[in-house]
């Protein structure tokens, strides 16, 4: 009897710790896919069927001559002129990103937000968590000595030394006078910049409450019927969501690729484009 009371009355073995994956060698990399002009072709008729953006004439418009001048430029061609036989660069929009990575800082998102962490640390226990529910900033590192920052909004409890998973909206280029802007700035580094969490799941609890990524403004997802992501393959990076290419890629293999809405969700379906990129000429091609 004396030993039973013993067993129930001593400490709870620690957790098990989920074995980490491994981190990549390659980031998620904003890049363009060359497209060559057809007879009848416009440049809203280009992005509208080989980008599936459903209102491209909207984003880009005569009206505001300032959005149509900054297509001229990431396209490479002036959109007035076009004519058979030229070849334009086509960028992703609005594009999501997908990565894993452990949590080494966690901030309010806002200055008037107040988290509440411990002041000090009490050895010998299980790192506090945090309560996010009303938004908080977290530092994760993606590999050695590569950070950046994700905003989440969540009601899972998160620590320092989580992993989290998230898919999220690429931080995109900044042009004045132009604020849904949608394309992002190939030549700025992933490290440090700021992005916005969708789909988030924290050490093995997925967050089915989160935000989803058409909540995420501005974005074209609803319209489009789906979306196009950055990402690395890898344990690490694209392999935790399962997605099945059309042949088989070794990790860190950076791709593009255009994820479907199933039911309000965002799946990869067979079919799908998938791209590979390029290191050699900046560009993706269709795998």
């Amino acid at each position: 009897m004396s030993h039973f009371f013993d067993v129930l009355s001593a400490p709870a073995p620690p957790a098990t710790p989920t074995p980490l994956p491994v981190f990549p060698t390659a980031f998620a990399q904003a890049g363009s896919i060359l497209y060559t002009i057809r007879e009848g072709d416009s440049c809203d008729s280009i992005l509208t069927f080989q980008m599936y953006m459903g209102n491209a004439g909207e984003i880009f418009s005569d009206v505001k001559p300032q959005t149509v001048q900054a297509l001229n430029t990431a396209m490479g061609q002036n959109c007035h002129a076009i004519q058979p036989g030229m070849v334009v660069s086509l960028s992703p929009h609005y594009p999501l990103t997908a990565f894993g990575g452990i949590v080494h800082r966690i901030e309010a998102a806002t200055p008037q937000q107040v988290l509440p962490t411990p002041l000090i640390p009490v050895p010998d226990q299980e790192p506090s968590t945090v309560n996010c529910s009303r938004g908080c900033l977290l530092t994760v590192e993606l590999a050695p000595q590569v950070n950046i920052h994700l905003v989440v909004k969540t009601t899972l409890s998160i620590r320092i030394g989580s992993w989290v998973w998230a898919q999220a909206m690429m931080p995109r280029k900044a042009i004045q006078g132009f604020d849904n802007y949608p394309y992002v700035d190939p030549q700025t580094p992933l490290a440090e910049q700021s992005f916005k969490a969708c789909d988030l799941q924290v050490d093995n609890v997925h967050d089915d409450n989160s935000l989803s990524c058409d909540q995420l403004a501005p974005n074209t997802i609803d319209i489009d019927g789906g979306s196009w992501l950055l990402g690395v393959t890898g344990s690490g990076g694209l392999d935790h969501w399962g997605y099945h290419y059309p042949k088989p890629l070794p990790p860190n293999t950076q791709v593009l690729l255009w994820l479907s809405t199933v039911h309000g969700n965002l799946e990869f379906k067979p079919g799908n484009p998938v791209y590979v990129y390029n290191q050699a000429t900046h560009l993706y091609k269709r795998l």
